[in-house]
């Protein structure tokens, strides 16, 4: 009888899946109410888009240009990113959410919930009691016919996954033509730093987070592209003050290549 409910619970929690985005629908999603279309030469949806991103694959499953944006954002505006409920949650951890204007290659963060993503607080849980976040996206932000939305977490407890999700975006209303913002942070996959189990320790892995180097992102037709020096607070972050020493980390690679899948040199903050 264990037997039975054993797998039974098993089968259940891989219906489930983990966690995923719903809005703006993200590339491939089979799951949002109003799907854009697939771009030509894809014959199918992603059926798996609530699996952790395979450890030596792409984070981002083609550089294909989508044929449309999923949703408009005005720049200055909140900007609402919603998470399909019934997924785990694997006790929170961190959370990224960052904007590309060449489809991937470069990530500037916006947005971020550090230690207790999909939670109101610290949890060794599976059940997610948050599922919305709302967040200002900045005045300068470029306008774009063709942005990108990349949110990434890395899990608090079990396997030492990273999860990410993209979805096309038009923006409008931009006073600028660029963006400065912390790099996009990438662990727990080839190449890139691994944050282990937190276990309690909701400051585990925050040095790559914290000190990761700020890049400028540009939209198409500008210029000014690449990494500064200079302190940038224009990202919003959700994080409570650690309550013991982060874990001990090294300096995170940057990336550098269409589907974000290959380290390049070490970035210098």
């Amino acid at each position: 009888m264990l037997f039975k409910v054993a797998i039974l619970t098993a089968l259940i929690s891989s219906v489930a899946g983990h966690m995923a985005m719903s809005e703006p629908c993200p590339r491939f999603s089979p799951n949002c109410a109003n799907k854009p279309p697939l771009p030509a030469g894809v014959s199918d949806y992603d059926y798996s888009i609530k699996s952790p991103v395979p450890y030596d694959g792409p984070l981002m499953k083609s550089d294909i240009p989508w044929p449309e944006s999923a949703t408009t954002w005005t720049a200055g505006q909140p900007a609402t990113v919603k998470f399909q409920p019934g997924g785990a949650a694997h006790g929170g951890g961190h959370c990224q959410f960052s904007i590309s204007y060449d489809n991937g290659k470069t990530a500037a963060v916006v947005h971020e919930v550090l230690q207790h993503c999909f939670f109101s607080g610290a949890s060794g849980g599976n059940g997610a009691d948050v599922f919305e976040y709302t967040f200002p996206l900045p005045a300068t932000m470029p306008s774009s016919d063709n942005a990108l939305l990349i949110w990434t977490w890395v899990n608090a407890v079990g396997n030492r996954e990273f999860y990410a999700n993209s979805a096309t975006l038009k923006i409008v209303g931009g006073s600028g033509n660029s963006y400065t913002g912390k790099q996009m942070t990438i662990a727990n996959h080839a190449g890139y730093e691994t944050i282990p189990e937190f276990s309690g320790n909701y400051a585990t892995g925050m040095q790559l987070y914290t000190n990761a180097p700020n890049i400028t992102i540009t939209a198409p037709g500008s210029s000014g592209a690449g990494y500064t020096g200079e302190h940038v607070a224009s990202a919003s972050t959700i994080v409570e003050p650690p309550s013991a020493p982060a874990a001990p980390t090294s300096s995170a690679p940057a990336y550098d290549s269409a589907t974000l899948a290959s380290p390049t040199a070490s970035a210098t903050p």
